[in-house]
């Protein structure tokens, strides 16, 4: 109680700071480049909205001006020898993989607190987030630091999260609004600026990467979680984890690090690797195959990949749910 207490005075408290969007565009102390900033999320806002046909809110109508680079700092644990989340449990929303606070020194001791459970840890700052419809969310300062098409990215990604949420999936969650906020930002800046738009191109070699990364990411950490299983307890030291983790930035520095065109990827080979960190890969990346698959079976059609992914609301397991409906889509195509 102690937590939702404390969590529930944060999130008031940023509420009570926001003012409207036209009010801070009329503000002479914002900087130029933010009201740039600005415009373009509402932009990107509208186009969720009337283009994608994302659920229609009051989100991004407002701004907060936070003072600080981060709106929550996030924490995530995983057990050492189990490809495994540590999940805490939340009113409405279920099962989750994550806590997040409004203060870093609570992070921190947060942390301290699993890794003396012999937890595997990570902690991160966090730019943006979604209430799921509980609040009207405002614009942050942090989120303007982004690039402009990381921005566009953001806002529909979060728009993704309004529109759909499935409780006690949060990895699936993630999947699809990572899928969905790297698609509809394509279709943004291809309405915007038109098949010659650099920017495009930009989004487009990204978004090939991604798909070149996830499929990686999901082959080593399938291949991560088979070793766990197979090591005798006996044999396993902290060392030897390491060791076997750190084969999996090799393996990315050799074989696909060449293939990628852009720099999205550049710090994975010296990042410090532990299961709390692969599983934030496994949450956002893995499997994003499957999506890809679905949306090509459905034309391309934005509102029509979502209407489907919906259907899977109330499946035991999403994930297997999505794959199933692949199955069922590719059969029915075959026939006609």
């Amino acid at each position: 109680m102690g937590y939702l207490m404390k969590s529930g005075y944060g999130q008031m408290k940023l509420l009570g700071s926001r003012v409207p969007i036209e009010e801070a565009l009329q503000d002479p102390k914002l900087d130029e480049s933010k009201k740039q900033k600005l415009r373009l999320a509402q932009e990107a806002r509208e186009f969720a909205e009337k283009e994608l046909h994302l659920k229609s809110t009051k989100n991004y109508t407002s701004y907060v001006e936070l003072g600080r680079p981060y709106v929550t700092y996030v924490v995530s644990a995983a057990y050492r020898w189990e490809l495994k989340h540590y999940q805490w449990s939340y009113p409405f929303m279920g099962k989750m993989p994550y806590k997040g606070y409004f203060n870093e020194p609570d992070a921190l001791e947060e942390e301290k607190e699993l890794q003396q459970e012999d937890l595997d840890t990570y902690m991160r700052g966090v730019s943006a987030y979604s209430t799921l419809g509980w609040f009207n969310d405002p614009i942050l300062s942090s989120m303007l630091r982004y690039d402009d098409y990381d921005l566009v990215n953001t806002i529909i990604h979060e728009t993704v999260h309004t529109t759909l949420y499935i409780k006690n999936s949060a990895d699936f969650n993630e999947r699809l609004a990572t899928f969905l906020g790297n698609k509809g930002a394509e279709q943004f800046y291809h309405k915007k600026e038109g098949t010659d738009s650099p920017t495009l191109k930009q989004i487009q070699n990204e978004n090939a990467d991604n798909k070149l990364f996830s499929l990686f990411i999901s082959g080593e950490l399938k291949d991560l979680e088979k070793w766990y299983k197979d090591l005798p307890a006996a044999e396993r030291s902290e060392s030897k984890r390491q060791e076997r983790i750190h084969l999996i930035q090799e393996k990315f520095t050799k074989e696909l690090q060449p293939q990628l065109k852009t720099d999205s990827y550049k710090k994975f080979p010296e990042a410090k690797l532990n299961n709390a960190r692969l599983l934030l890969y496994k949450t956002y990346m893995q499997d994003l195959g499957d999506f890809e698959r679905l949306y090509e079976l459905l034309g391309k059609d934005y509102s029509r990949f979502i209407e489907q992914c919906k259907t899977l609301e109330k499946v035991k397991d999403p994930s297997q749910g999505l794959k199933d409906l692949i199955v069922s889509l590719s059969t029915h195509a075959k026939k006609e």
